[in-house]
């Protein structure tokens, strides 16, 4: 039996043990800066699978680590979620984590921490088979992503000091290869007016109306935006507005609404703010990229932009085709190599720090943020031995 081979027969060996890892953590909730207790829970699992060691570090992401060889490749999956939303929507229980009919269901299964399950059994693998290879490896279980995509990843290179040669990302691909997406960024944009009575309001000027005006052009801008072969066409809408007065029975003074822009290739934050400046231009009206300043559960503050850059990786980079070769020598067939159509921590690792990134986890990405979220077992089977043996030949 050759190694790929051995890879995928004890991955599926370990195939309860998985889904078991994953059921555990999707039983613990663990929304954006409120992660601590999954995260002490998959540090003793790193732990319990042999990993040389496992820690938690002061922005709360639990990092495992195997082998001290030069070559330093990390693996990422973020461990925070969403909420539940609407409890109705739902057919099973959430938090269950229930193992049934081939899946593993609950919030998170897919988004994402069917991946952190998977490379938990691949460090295992790594482990038992003895195919460190002179590498070093990084196992992250990321925080707080869903509220700011790459903020655990700029605290791991810049206060950590930890900067991977490559870094597989375990967000949802549906077992396909991913190799980029579209940035995005949020913007806020200001309307200052001029309060009057409601009963002769020629004598204000109304904020809401010159928001209004600047919200059609924003439309019409829509349809003029960029647009790339391989990551799709730029977008940007308003997603919510917001206004105050006086009193009802006054004109309105203040106005400002909220902008999703979604970066693609050759757009950038510089680019995309001055598309809205001229459109208010000659408006008493402010243009802000806005910043982030979280807290997390261990009580430090970190931020940065809300400009997550749009990034891709050529299909024939060495880290794809190495890709491509793991897949087929595991699993007898091509792969399909795509992207996401949502943001990943790729933004920062790649988008901000160049670090090449390749896409492959469990799920289907359309599952994310939405009801009866579960993931196939048999993805998590095959994604655990993708990365084992991905990190043997890199």
């Amino acid at each position: 039996m050759n190694i790929p081979e051995k890879v995928f027969e004890l991955s599926k060996k370990y195939t309860d043990y998985t889904s078991t890892n994953l059921s555990r953590l999707i039983q613990t909730k663990s929304l954006s800066g409120d992660e601590k207790e999954v995260t002490s829970k998959i540090k003793n699992m790193m732990e319990d699978a042999g990993f040389d060691e496992a820690w938690i570090d002061g922005l709360g992401n639990v990092i495992g680590r195997i082998g001290s060889g030069e070559k330093v490749i990390a693996i990422d999956g973020h461990i925070d979620t969403v909420d539940v939303g609407n409890i109705d929507n739902w057919s099973f229980d959430p938090f269950g984590g229930e193992i049934k009919d081939g899946f593993v269901h609950g919030l998170g299964s897919a988004d994402q921490t069917g991946g952190p399950a998977a490379f938990i059994t691949a460090g295992k693998i790594l482990k038992e088979l003895g195919l460190i290879n002179n590498a070093t490896i990084y196992f992250v279980g990321s925080v707080m992503e869903e509220d700011c995509d790459g903020l655990c990843w700029k605290y791991i290179i810049e206060e950590d000091k930890i900067k991977p040669e490559c870094v597989i990302v375990t967000e949802p691909t549906n077992l396909n290869i991913y190799r980029g997406h579209r940035g995005r960024m949020e913007i806020e944009v200001s309307f200052f007016g001029l309060s009057a009575h409601g009963a002769a309001p020629e004598r204000g000027k109304n904020a809401i109306y010159m928001a209004s005006k600047a919200a059609l052009e924003i439309e019409k801008l829509n349809e003029k935006l960029a647009v790339d072969k391989f990551l799709g066409k730029g977008t940007v809408t308003i997603s919510e507005i917001v206004s105050s007065s006086p009193s009802l029975c006054a004109v309105s003074d203040f106005c400002k609404f909220h902008l999703d822009r979604r970066l693609t290739k050759g757009e950038d934050k510089n680019l995309a703010l001055h598309q809205i400046e001229e459109i208010v231009k000659g408006m008493n009206a402010k243009v802000e990229l806005l910043y982030y300043n979280g807290k997390a559960y261990t009580g430090l503050e970190y931020g940065m932009e809300k400009y997550f850059p749009t990034w891709s990786i050529e299909e024939d980079s060495p880290i794809i085709q190495k890709g491509v070769k793991a897949f087929e020598q595991l699993f007898n067939q091509k792969p399909l190599i795509d992207k996401w159509n949502f943001s990943t921590n790729g933004v920062v690792i790649n988008g901000i720090y160049n670090i090449p990134v390749i896409g492959f986890g469990p799920g289907n990405e359309n599952l994310a943020h939405a009801p009866d979220e579960k993931v196939p077992i048999d993805h998590l089977v095959k994604a655990a031995a993708f990365y084992a043996y991905y990190c043997s030949i890199y």
